[in-house]
């Protein structure tokens, strides 16, 4: 049994959400007397947007950097960034590592892969919506991925900032998000709509979509249950 780390903090409620469905997920599928090890060093997602802001790539990654050291001092076989932003230095992180690194993005891929969608839609922080590093490995499988108009970028990206990674989920701002999310489905004809930042599936929660919508959280999670539930 692996023991798993997770960066945490990137944001507080997306990572109680990683701990609750992680815990319970490996209990459901290894039995009632089974909780799994896991480790979860908390950084502040503050830091790590103003970082990307002022697009220091190389701070981001020592700074993550750290929280990752500390997970395999702690015995970490595994670990993971609970958060979609932070992978922008994935790579960077994964060759310093000496344990791997399991991407949030990457298992996004194998997803829309294996439902066979080629026109997806992303949402997520301005850095995940306007840099190529979640779009490079679905276009590179012949995928198409359309992001917002620039205002709609603009309207999501201080939402996430300002409302969501403080916990903070209304009904206006839902409205808002399921009105673009309807025009990318009219305009675009986009298939489905990747969830890219992990607090939107707590904003979308229960949220009936016209379009099949892609989790990346959830997908994640699942990816990383099949890990550390592997008993070979």
């Amino acid at each position: 049994m692996k023991k798993l780390g997770l960066i945490g903090g990137i944001g507080p409620e997306s990572t109680l959400l990683y701990y609750k469905k992680l815990v319970y997920g490996a209990n459901n599928r290894i039995g009632s007397q089974f909780y799994p090890n896991l480790t979860v060093e908390s950084l502040n997602v503050f830091d790590i947007l103003r970082l990307c802001e002022d697009k220091d790539y190389t701070k981001l990654t020592t700074y993550l950097m750290h929280g990752v050291n500390n997970l395999i001092a702690a015995g970490a076989d595994v670990i993971a960034l609970t958060g979609n932003t932070p992978h922008i230095v994935f790579d960077d992180l994964q060759k310093q590592s000496d344990v791997p690194l399991i991407s949030i993005v990457e298992a996004t891929c194998d997803e829309v892969k294996r439902q066979n969608i080629t026109k997806v839609g992303l949402l997520g922080t301005r850095f995940t919506m306007e840099a190529d590093f979640f779009k490079k490995p679905l276009i590179a499988n012949g995928m198409s991925v359309i992001t917002p108009q620039p205002k709609e970028i603009d309207y999501i990206a201080n939402k996430i900032d300002s409302e969501l990674e403080k916990g903070i989920f209304s009904q206006n701002t839902l409205s808002e998000f399921i009105s673009i999310i309807s025009r990318m489905r009219d305009s675009d004809g986009i298939e489905a709509i990747i969830l890219g930042c992990t607090e939107l599936p707590l904003l979308f929660k229960n949220t009936e979509f016209t379009i099949t919508p892609l989790d990346t959280m959830e997908i994640h999670i699942n990816a990383l249950l099949n890990i550390i539930c592997d008993q070979n």
